[in-house]
């Protein structure tokens, strides 16, 4: 489980005084935290949710760099980026395009998906296989593709 490692990875960073490490340990603990305390949630996240959260938070960041990069504020993308990448250590190993297009091409197979109305039970199934793998812009991407 992430929030296992993350007060001790915490305290490492304080320890070496890197505040890029420290500031992206921080927002995960923050998140996860926040998703413990939800109302109606257990006392426990999943695995799961906790990679769905992590995703969560770099979404949330490259959006926040690519505003950053178009408005020229070259230190505000710099923190972003430093962030994403301290998340990124907590993730599974992404899969690249093509990886992800033969497993989107084994999953429209079993559904028996032909055309494009069939995309919302694609997804769903592609979301399932390739959690925390992929980003879901790109999943969404490659299967209306494939659907085409």
């Amino acid at each position: 489980m992430i929030s296992n490692t993350i007060d001790q990875e915490i305290k490492k960073a304080m320890l070496a005084k890197d505040n890029a490490q420290l500031r992206g340990l921080r927002a995960i603990k923050a998140a996860l935290l926040l998703a413990k305390t939800e109302k109606g949630s257990s006392d426990e996240i999943t695995e799961e949710t906790e990679l769905k959260i992590l995703q969560k938070l770099i979404k949330q960041r490259r959006e926040s760099a690519d505003i950053y990069k178009s408005q020229n504020r070259e230190d505000l993308f710099q923190v972003e980026e430093e962030e994403i990448a301290v998340i990124n250590r907590f993730l599974p190993k992404q899969l690249d395009r093509e990886e992800v297009a033969a497993i989107i091409g084994d999953v429209i197979k079993q559904s028996g998906a032909t055309s494009v109305k069939d995309m919302g039970k694609v997804m769903g199934m592609a979301n399932k296989a390739l959690a925390g793998k992929a980003d879901g812009k790109l999943i969404a991407e490659l299967v209306k593709e494939k659907l085409a």
